[in-house]
């Protein structure tokens, strides 16, 4: 939060905060708003007020809009029509008003915000809690007493104050049947939201294993294409992220195929209807995976240190679960459930001899996520 105060507090540019619907981009709004304590109009897109007027390129209706107000608030903009320009005219011509932006889905931003504010905006992305976040409250006991919560129900902040298996379960299932889809279906124009769905849930199966696209579509009897535009659809909403296979030496790495991983491991759960205990269930080492990359990812943003992410697999079987290219440099990681220590394979030193390797296990994660 203290950053994107400092952005508007001193920069005549406006502020767009990304991220999955329910993951706290109001309420930390609400906190910036009070903390500058300015006279604040506020708009959300979800609703009708004010959407005529923002939608506006009506300079002289915008400043007779705007002049009474200081700060400048809206709230799932991707649902207000041509929103990125009229933002353009308001920065453009109210130089100390401050404004600040959210959006669930970068379906309508990526088009109609991030072009015509160029150079006018700064961008954040605001993920479900971290456990760098829960390492400013929480002692190292307590964030390892915390680990097997996350690893099934996720890190959507609401659910922290959910107690019960029932309320938790009926949360997650209430967040995959109102929220999830709802931007993919109005922007994307999906048709058929059954096969996002289907879709979906063969993903949630093959977290940390290589997705044919292929193979997903003659499964759900649909084009490649298409499965290919809703995973982008997919991804521009916050619910996946691909990791591409790192590739130098085009002969021996393979790089053809993507991984996808869920930004919240909630969510992947409740789709393949598991919220079992790590101790009655097989894929441990899924999520363990999963986890380890979306912290990574967290802690990388909030820190603000630039990094890419990949895998590693060669066609003689080596491989990587995580590259991480930071700064010129590369780090490979292993990451094993449990107590098991990995090395990282031979052809890995011999190819990239300059780079580092590091295996991540239960005792020793929170050095690699915070």
């Amino acid at each position: 939060m203290a950053t994107v105060c400092e952005k508007l507090e001193l920069d005549h540019k406006g502020v767009v905060i990304y991220g999955p619907r329910q993951s706290g981009k109001t309420i930390l709004s609400k906190e910036i708003i009070a903390r500058f304590g300015l006279k604040t109009l506020e708009i959300n897109g979800d609703r009708t007020n004010y959407i005529d007027l923002i939608s506006s390129r009506d300079l002289n209706k915008i400043k007779l809009f705007l002049s009474d107000y200081q700060m400048l608030f809206v709230d799932e903009a991707q649902r207000i029509p041509e929103i990125g320009i009229n933002l353009k005219i308001i920065l453009d011509n109210f130089p100390d008003l401050k404004v600040l932006v959210t959006g669930s889905s970068s379906l309508d931003l990526a088009s109609k915000i991030s072009e015509p504010l160029t150079g006018r905006t700064w961008t954040y992305r605001l993920f479900p809690i971290s456990f760098l976040e829960l390492s400013t409250t929480m002692s190292k006991i307590e964030l390892l007493d915390n680990l097997e919560e996350r690893l099934v129900y996720g890190s959507y902040p609401e659910i922290f104050s959910y107690n019960s298996f029932r309320q938790k379960q009926e949360y997650l299932q209430n967040v995959l049947d109102a929220y999830l889809y709802r931007d993919m279906v109005e922007f994307g124009d999906i048709k058929n939201s059954a096969k996002i769905k289907s879709l979906l849930k063969l993903i949630a199966f093959q977290v940390g294993s290589e997705v044919s696209l292929t193979e997903l579509g003659n499964t759900l009897e649909i084009s490649k294409d298409t499965v290919a535009r809703y995973i982008d659809l997919l991804e521009k909403s916050y619910v996946i992220f691909r990791v591409k296979g790192f590739n130098r030496n085009l002969r021996k790495e393979v790089s053809k195929m993507d991984k996808i991983y869920f930004y919240d491991l909630g969510i992947r759960n409740i789709l393949i209807d598991n919220l079992k205990s790590l101790s009655d269930r097989n894929d441990a080492g899924q999520l363990w995976e999963n986890f380890l990359i979306i912290e990574r990812m967290k802690r990388m943003a909030y820190r603000q240190t630039p990094a890419s992410f990949y895998f590693w697999r060669t066609h003689t079987g080596a491989e990587l679960d995580c590259v991480e290219e930071k700064d010129g440099g590369l780090c490979g990681f292993e990451f094993k459930w449990g107590k098991k220590i990995a090395k990282a394979p031979d052809s890995w030193g011999v190819s990239y001899p300059d780079s580092n390797f590091k295996c991540v296990n239960s005792e020793n994660f929170l050095d690699f996520i915070l």
